[in-house]
C-alpha cells in the first residue's frame, strides 16, 4: 500500500521534530504537515525534517487536513494515516492501524486511547467524558460502537472520497465516523498507546475550546441523524 501521513499542526515547534523522527519511513512514503496559521518555526521545523508543508492560515483542524488532502489529490495514496503533531501519539503504531486495512478487514481504522495504554494526565475528564457521551450516540443514533474519536487514524483514499468531508474545525473526526455508519463502511478499532503532549492542547487545554468541541460534536450528532428535508 502507498501510505501518506497527514499532520495538522499549531505551533508545534517543539513537539514536531520528535513525531516526524518517529514516523516508520519503511511504510510510510511522505508527510504532509499542514501548518495552521502558526506564530512559530513549526513550518521551518517540518520542512527541516523532511516533510511537505503546506499552508492553512484559517484555523480549525478540519481546515488543515482539507487542504493537505487536496495537495495530496494530484497523486493520491492507497491510506491515509492522520496523526497529531504534539507528540501524544506513538508514530510506532501506525502499522497496528494499517493491518486490518492491508488483510481487507476495513477500510476505516480509528485508534482508541480507551482501549490502549493512556499515561497518567494524557487524557483530560473533559476528553474522557466527552468521548463517552459522543460514542453513546453514535450507537444510539448510527448502530457503530466506538469507545473514542481518536484523531490517530487510518482511512483509504478511496473510503475518504465517498465521505466527503467537510467539517472545517472541532467535528471533523466524528463527521468521518458518523459518515462512514451511515455509508456503512466496515470499520474497526485497534488499541492504540497515548502519551503527555508537548505543549498545551488547543482544545481540551482550554475551557473555551473544550465547550466549543463539545456542543459541535452534539450538533454534528443531531444534524446527520435524520434525512435534510
Amino acid at each position: 500500500m502507498i501510505v501518506d501521513v497527514v499532520i495538522p499542526a499549531l505551533d508545534e515547534e517543539q513537539a514536531l521534530p520528535e513525531v516526524l523522527r518517529e514516523i516508520p519511513a519503511s511504510i510510510v512514503r511522505q508527510v504532509v504537515v499542514a501548518d495552521n496559521g502558526s506564530t512559530d518555526r513549526t513550518a521551518e521545523v517540518a520542512r527541516a525534517a523532511g516533510a511537505v508543508v503546506v499552508s492553512e492560515p484559517e484555523r480549525g483542524y478540519g481546515a488543515a487536513c482539507l487542504t493537505a488532502l487536496a495537495y495530496l489529490r494530484s497523486d493520491p495514496p492507497d491510506v491515509v494515516v492522520f496523526l497529531d503533531g504534539d507528540h501524544s501519539d506513538y508514530p510506532q503504531e501506525i502499522g497496528d492501524l494499517l493491518a486490518p486495512i492491508a488483510s481487507g478487514v476495513a477500510s476505516l481504522v480509528i485508534g482508541s486511547r480507551a482501549r490502549g495504554r493512556a499515561e497518567s494526565g494524557s487524557l483530560t475528564s473533559p476528553q474522557r467524558v466527552g468521548n463517552a457521551i459522543a460514542c453513546a450516540g453514535l450507537k444510539v443514533l448510527y448502530g457503530v460502537r466506538y469507545t473514542d474519536l481518536g484523531p490517530f487514524r487510518a482511512i483509504t483514499w478511496q473510503e475518504l472520497g465517498w465521505l466527503g468531508m467537510v467539517d472545517r474545525n472541532f467535528g471533523w473526526t466524528v463527521e468521518m465516523q458518523i459518515k462512514a455508519a451511515r455509508a456503512a463502511t466496515p470499520y474497526v478499532e485497534v488499541p492504540v498507546s497515548y502519551r503527555n503532549r508537548i505543549g498545551v492542547s488547543k482544545v481540551s487545554g482550554t475551557l473555551r475550546g473544550s465547550v466549543s468541541a463539545g456542543v459541535k460534536i452534539l450538533w454534528l450528532l443531531g444534524k446527520y441523524a435524520w434525512p435534510t428535508p
